[in-house]
């Protein structure tokens, strides 16, 4: 079942991941660490693989990262994407995984990936061939797709190269089924091209691809990852709205579609999710979108809660007994708000590493803390 060549079967499940946090809380885990989603047990900070070059040390660093992480009892929340550090991120997150469960560290049910899709990408493991090289000859002269199917953000959303690029990624993870599949940016990268009308009609396509692969239980859950879309105001052009795609999956899915799952920036510099009230459910307005979402029952992870490093800098006052670690400061304030299941941090070095395992064994801030720490940190500003 775990040899290098196999794909590990299984998702994550209610009692595995419940296993996984119990499993946790003996070595030294705060016992609020994991928050309960669709009844699964989600660690408050996830691993990211975004940044990196596609050198084999860099495959290393991140295979051992997520390994370490995973058997503290940190993290059973990893992210990643198909055309990050070109396909080599997923394929590190594979050998991780084999090694995991052949090591009788954790079973597959235990941990919950995610991975997205839409941006074009070359495959790292071959980088002679430069990322329109690839497209030109996987997809375009195939007739796959056309070279007008690519967006000027460099994105596709045509459902033949979505279905591709699902297969490709669940190859490099060594899968049998992927527990979330965002479509990556999907607005911010065509917005600029075509009409909000046609981008509709576009995702619609998506999500019946998407809805295709839960049938045939090769993913679980579907999302958008995001970047500005859900943070501006509703008269922006970048703006959209989250019922109205919800209610797409819907039209898409029927009442139990898979769109369950939001990706959005949210940090001390980003921090709109919080306080712009830009969305509506039904005839409820000037809700913001973790109000949204938990009316509509999406979950919400959070991307860059550094600001890639450039937080690290700022003075943030100590809002919180013994909160004096700056990484701490930043990261304990985002996984504590209500609405957010966990902060994804990208890691490969082991001071890192050890440093988000010990997050992992403070508690959560409580909720009146929270309130006080905004408070605080409010002020500042």
């Amino acid at each position: 079942m775990s040899n290098e060549n196999s794909y590990l079967e299984g998702f994550a499940s209610i009692e595995g991941t419940k296993r996984f946090r119990e499993n946790s809380l003996k070595k030294g885990i705060a016992e609020n660490h994991f928050k309960k989603f669709d009844d699964l047990y989600l660690s408050s900070i996830g691993m990211g693989t975004y940044l990196g070059d596609l050198s084999a040390h860099e495959d290393k660093e991140i295979e051992d990262a997520l390994y370490e992480s995973v058997k503290a009892g940190a993290i059973n929340v990893i992210d990643t994407a198909i055309n990050y550090r070109a396909m080599k991120s997923e394929k590190s997150i594979g050998r991780a995984l084999q090694r995991l469960v052949k090591d009788g560290i954790v079973t597959r049910d235990e941990i919950f990936i995610s991975t997205k899709n839409g941006y074009i990408t070359n495959d790292g493991d071959f980088p002679q061939i430069d990322v329109l090289q690839y497209m030109q000859k996987m997809y375009i002269d195939p007739g796959v797709i056309k070279a007008s199917d690519i967006s000027s953000g460099y994105n596709v959303l045509n459902p033949n190269y979505i279905s591709k690029c699902v297969e490709r990624s669940i190859c490099n993870l060594k899968l049998k089924t992927v527990d979330l599949l965002y479509i990556h940016n999907p607005f911010e990268s065509w917005n600029q091209d075509v009409s909000k009308k046609e981008f509709l009609e576009m995702l619609y396509k998506v999500f019946e691809v998407y809805e295709k692969f839960r049938n045939e239980k090769r993913i679980r859950y579907y999302g958008m990852a995001t970047w500005t879309c859900f943070r501006v105001n509703k008269d922006n052009k970048d703006y959209l709205s989250l019922e109205e795609i919800h209610n797409l999956a819907r039209n898409v899915g029927g009442k139990k579609h898979g769109f369950r799952f939001i990706q959005l920036p949210y940090n001390l510099a980003y921090s709109e999710a919080l306080f712009l009230k830009n969305q509506s459910i039904d005839e409820e307005k000037n809700l913001t979108i973790l109000d949204a979402a938990m009316k509509l029952q999406i979950g919400v992870f959070s991307s860059v809660p550094l600001f890639q490093g450039r937080l690290l800098n700022t003075n943030i006052p100590d809002y919180a007994e013994n909160m004096t670690n700056q990484i701490l400061k930043l990261v304990q304030i985002i996984r504590s708000t209500p609405g957010i299941i966990a902060p994804l941090l990208g890691q490969k070095k082991m001071e890192h590493v050890k440093e988000n395992i010990k997050i992992a064994e403070i508690p959560l801030l409580s909720n009146d803390e929270f309130k006080s720490a905004l408070r605080m940190l409010i002020d500042e500003k």
